[in-house]
């Protein structure tokens, strides 16, 4: 039985080639599933009737289940989502006057083990599948009450939930084709942000296959501190993480990388470290700006957040060498919606769910 949210345009085309079915039902199964919000294909009016009643034997809509939902009193709204065999993973809605933002979740748990990340500690199970992926914005779209005459409730989509999406590249393709497509989500590839650890060869693939706009997880302004903080850099160090931003720029939805920085207090916020990661952007020779994010912490966790006049001195050095710089608002901390708070529940596979060791903190001296 197909399960019609795995399979975008292509994949709907060829599928229906299979079953002996003409390529213009795609568009119109895309519309009725995502524009309408539809399940039933009974409801599905303008299909023919035949292949309305041919369409439960061979196909089926099967989404996640949303076992919570939870609203932080910043107006923040975290979904918990189970995904089978007591995996749960979890999709927060941002409002904003302007925007309403979904972070979605690429696997369950995730294997990068990003040492600031409570998600990296809670291990890794598996990869979602696309329509694991899709599914989340089906659900929430119906949860905050998506009128398909209406406004667009979910304006922007951020891939910065659970898990690195580019480990689940296969997957990720198709989901992110079904929000860029007219027929399906229609969303703006400027509005729809892949964040990445910085797996190199697949942000070429996603250069060349679906780009859209891209965030990078920098957190260190050197190796040997990234290494510890993301040790994916240990494969693929920064020389070629930079030159993996700069390829990607030649086909990006916009002119410039989002290098995320998860202010760690005495381990990354010095102003001299502001200087070191000044000096590495300016040498890889490519338009970026940086936000800076105040650490949230999780049961179990070495780390600090970063002083607010820390941060601040931090950005001023970013900023006052021409960098755009930014902070990011603290959102639903209180329901543990906020960036690296995300965990789930995960049956984990890595055996890594242990006590963390403790982190060398850089001694702070007066003017450095």
């Amino acid at each position: 039985m197909q399960n019609l949210l795995d399979l975008d345009m292509a994949g709907l085309k060829a599928w229906l080639a299979q079953i002996g079915e003409k390529p213009f039902r795609a568009n119109q199964l895309l519309r009725w599933i995502y524009q309408r919000g539809e399940t039933d294909f009974s409801a599905m009016s303008d299909l023919a009737r035949v292949f309305r009643e041919r369409l439960p034997t061979v196909a089926e809509i099967r989404l996640p289940t949303i076992v919570s939902d939870k609203v932080s009193d910043d107006g923040t709204r975290k979904f918990l989502m189970d995904v089978g065999a007591s995996n749960l993973i979890e999709t927060v809605f941002i409002p904003e006057t302007d925007r309403g933002t979904l972070c979605i979740s690429t696997q369950v748990g995730c294997a990068l083990d990003c040492s600031f990340c409570s998600t990296g500690k809670q291990g890794f199970n598996r990869n979602l599948t696309t329509a694991e992926i899709i599914g989340q914005l089906w659900l929430a779209n119906r949860a905050l009450g998506f009128d398909p005459a209406g406004d667009r409730i979910i304006s922007n989509v951020v891939i910065m939930g659970m898990g690195e999406p580019l480990a689940n590249f296969d997957a990720l393709i198709p989901a992110l084709n079904l929000m860029l497509d007219d027929h399906a989500y229609g969303l703006s590839r400027r509005r729809v942000t892949v964040s990445t650890s910085g797996i190199v060869p697949a942000m070429d693939r996603l250069r060349e296959a679906c780009p859209t706009a891209l965030a990078v997880s920098l957190h260190a302004p050197n190796d040997a501190l990234r290494d510890v903080l993301v040790p994916i850099n240990q494969k693929y160090p920064l020389a070629e993480l930079m030159a993996a931003c700069k390829r990607y720029l030649e086909k990006a939805p916009r002119d410039f990388i989002t290098f995320e920085y998860v202010m760690l207090e005495g381990v990354n916020d010095s102003p001299a470290q502001a200087k070191e990661l000044v000096s590495l952007v300016a040498k890889a020779k490519f338009r970026c700006k940086f936000n800076l994010i105040p650490f949230n912490p999780f049961p179990g966790s070495p780390y600090r957040r970063s002083p607010r006049d820390r941060i601040s001195a931090f950005a001023n050095i970013l900023i006052g060498a021409g960098f755009v710089t930014t902070t990011r608002k603290t959102r639903g901390d209180d329901i543990d919606a906020a960036c690296g708070q995300l965990a789930g529940q995960v049956q984990d596979k890595t055996k890594r769910t242990q006590p963390m060791p403790p982190v060398k903190t850089v001694t702070v001296r007066s003017g450095v």
